[in-house]
């Protein structure tokens, strides 16, 4: 059988269709192939910018004597991790039952022709090191194994298969998340938390932005502990080196606790996500507003600059390498930096981004990140912080001009249903909480993207790659896009808009709910079966779809009037509640869910004239942020408005206001005072 990869969607694969294995997409070519010469499937999975994925690939999927030991005792597929996430968490749940241990990229496992694990890990070297059996040795061992044990590997098979069953098995609530439930999910978040560099935990360090979510919605509503968490671990961030301290945008993680070196893939769900975190803190803390706006800024411009396609959608990530290194493209030999810069740039940028000091990276170079604050520097070197700033940014500009004449790390371009919608969801709610009339077109170029291209006859496609489009949605491209739709709605109301998010939510309940339980399984009912059916309500680097379907239904019930929405979501939440009370810290977009449950935001439906109701919108947002639903449907022809928002006759003259709650609305106000006096009330109870 030969490479198969040449002609696949994803750029991941593609890296692997000059190798002498015979690699095979997951298809059922390749799975009726095992099953018809019952050879072990040997199971990789990987992404374009994973820098260990590129090790195993040039130490071992290259060389010519281990693809022979692989092309002859097994049927070898390759899988994109973005593009099947379903097979990968799958897969990645098999693997921590089998090793007790945390799994990762590459992420290496040999199933049976049923696609059942047996053995499984993440990086093996090609000779045994670092405590890790080689694939020299490895091979022929797993091969042996499936000679001489084919029995016991059934029973072992039959077993795991059971536990994986019982994950997503339903559990007795004993008693419904209330408010003290909510709070003491926060504390057990809160107990994780870093004082000195921000964060949760240690080392390797993660943004771990639905807990950060989680955090913030409390600070909005007052809690000063909330608050400190976010506005303490917001700034370290930007401070860190997984900031691209000239470019903008972050890394996926760092390696230490206090943020300095990152494995340096940038991934459009991390800065997405981030976006619509540092704006909407800048918009709650006017403290940091300055700071984070910026950064808010800096990730806009990385994400128009690197990752923006022609149609307006965005692109999955950029590698951690570059000329077969690891950070090559960001890190700087101190000289270099000195001979680039004048002497008044360098007696500023030297001492912020630690360059008078040793190297950071591997001992042999320096990596930026803010090392001492900016007006401190200004105070030892005799200038105004102002005058610091601006010098500041012309030493920026000058090392990113010479920083972008070097080899790029590669680009993968494939546009992702969920992750865009995350981009599209963090535009429209910055835009929104900060006023920027400028980053609305993105939102909505992105989303009429989506809706071009992978809207097809009432489905959704996961994944694109030019102009081809494949693989059926997941709940992620349906929960994250529904919530993007919303947000989208609150920021220019467009009457189609409104209409898909009611269609996306009804597939939610008619092919994903689990509807004698509770929740939505990560598959639709029609999908492609797989060794399970999951049902993951847990948070990680990405929201859980549940979570955030659970969210979005609760404020769509309201705009389209449709409590069942909102039963849907309580389901969901029930169904988790033993979950989150056993383990809060990883259920924080749960958590938010269940708090909208119990205390539904209110909503202000505006109408009459354009111009006051969209002056009414504008002061509502800047004195309550995302505590209030707010949504102006004054430029839309009355005919047009669903019917669940037509809250009575347009007036002749000036604003209108339509407060609900609960489905419950108040009469109608027609002065911006009265309204907000009425909001202020709403939120002192």
């Amino acid at each position: 059988m030969p490479n198969r990869l040449a002609s696949a969607t994803s750029p991941y694969l593609r890296q692997h269709a000059d190798n002498p294995v015979a690699w095979q997409p997951w298809d059922a070519d390749a799975l009726a192939q095992a099953q018809r010469e019952q050879k072990p499937i040997l199971l990789s999975i990987g992404y374009a910018a994973c820098h260990w994925c590129h090790v195993m690939a040039h130490e071992s999927f290259e060389d010519a004597q281990i693809a022979r030991l692989m092309n002859r005792d097994f049927v070898n597929i390759k899988v994109d991790r973005e593009e099947r996430p379903d097979l990968d968490r799958v897969y990645q749940s098999a693997h921590s039952l089998l090793t007790r241990s945390d799994g990762g990229w590459p992420l290496t496992m040999f199933l049976t022709p049923d696609g059942v694990p047996f053995y499984g890990g993440t990086y093996f070297p090609k000779t045994t090191a670092y405590g890790r059996p080689g694939m020299l040795d490895l091979l022929p061992r797993i091969a042996e194994a499936w000679r001489d044990q084919r029995d016991v590997i059934a029973t072992h098979g039959a077993q795991l298969r059971e536990v994986l069953q019982r994950f997503d098995a339903p559990e007795v609530a004993t008693a419904p998340l209330d408010a003290a439930a909510i709070a003491r999910g926060f504390s057990t978040l809160a107990a994780t938390f870093d004082p000195v560099n921000g964060g949760l935990g240690g080392a390797p360090k993660f943004p771990c932005v639905p807990a950060l979510e989680f955090a913030h919605a409390r600070a909005e509503r007052g809690d000063a502990e909330a608050r400190n968490i976010v506005t303490v671990t917001l700034a370290q961030m930007a401070a860190g080196g997984i900031d691209d301290q000239l470019g903008g945008g972050f890394c996926r993680y760092s390696v230490d606790a206090q943020w300095t070196i990152p494995h340096f893939e940038k991934m459009l769900y991390d800065n997405a996500l981030l976006l619509g975190l540092y704006a909407a803190h800048a918009r709650a803390v006017p403290a940091a507003a300055v700071d984070a706006t910026k950064v808010a800024e800096r990730i806009a411009g990385f994400l128009e600059r690197e990752l923006k396609a022609p149609d307006g959608a965005y692109y999955a990530s950029l590698d951690a390498d570059s000329e077969h290194e690891e950070g090559r493209f960001y890190v700087w030999d101190r000289a270099d930096v000195r001979r680039l810069l004048t002497p008044g740039e360098w007696d500023v940028a030297a001492p912020h981004w630690g360059l008078d000091g040793p190297p950071n990276f591997e001992g042999r170079a320096w990596h930026l990140r803010v090392v001492v604050p900016l007006v401190d520097v200004a105070q030892r070197v005799g200038v105004t912080p102002e005058a610091a700033a601006t010098t500041l940014e012309t030493a920026r500009a000058r090392l990113f001009a010479e920083r972008s004449t070097r080899v790029r790390p590669g680009l993968d371009d494939k546009i992702l249903t969920a992750w865009n919608a995350l981009a599209i969801a963090a535009y429209a709610r910055a835009a929104r909480l900060l006023g920027r009339a400028d980053w609305a077109p993105r939102a909505f170029a992105a989303l009429d993207a989506l809706r071009a291209h992978m809207w097809r006859d009432g489905r959704l496609a996961a994944t694109r790659h030019g102009t081809v489009v494949a693989l059926d949605a997941y709940l992620d491209d349906h929960a994250f896009l529904l919530a993007a739709l919303l947000e989208c709605l609150q920021l220019e109301f467009r009457p189609a808009d409104h209409a898909w998010a009611v269609a996306l939510a009804d597939t939610l309940l008619d092919r994903f709910q689990d509807a004698a339980a509770g929740g939505f399984y990560f598959t639709a009912r029609d999908h492609e079966a797989l060794l399970v059916r999951q049902k993951s309500g847990f948070d990680g680097a990405l929201p859980s779809g549940n979570g955030v379907a659970a969210r979005a239904l609760v404020t769509l019930a309201e705009l389209a009037g449709e409590p069942r929405y909102r039963d849907a979501a309580a389901r969901t939440v029930d169904f988790y509640a033993t979950r989150i009370e056993r383990a809060p810290e990883g259920y924080s977009t749960l958590l938010l869910a269940q708090t909208a449950l119990l205390a539904p935001p209110p909503l202000v439906v505006l109408d009459g004239d354009p111009t006051e109701a969209a002056q009414w919108k504008a002061a509502l947002v800047a004195r309550f942020g995302e505590r209030v639903h707010v949504v102006d449907v004054a430029a839309v022809a009355p005919a047009d408005v669903p019917p669940a928002l037509r809250k009575g006759p347009r007036p002749a003259r000036g604003a209108v206001a339509h407060l609900c709650r609960d489905f419950t609305c108040l009469p109608p106000i027609t002065a911006l005072p009265a309204l907000v006096a009425a909001l202020d009330d709403n939120d002192s109870h």
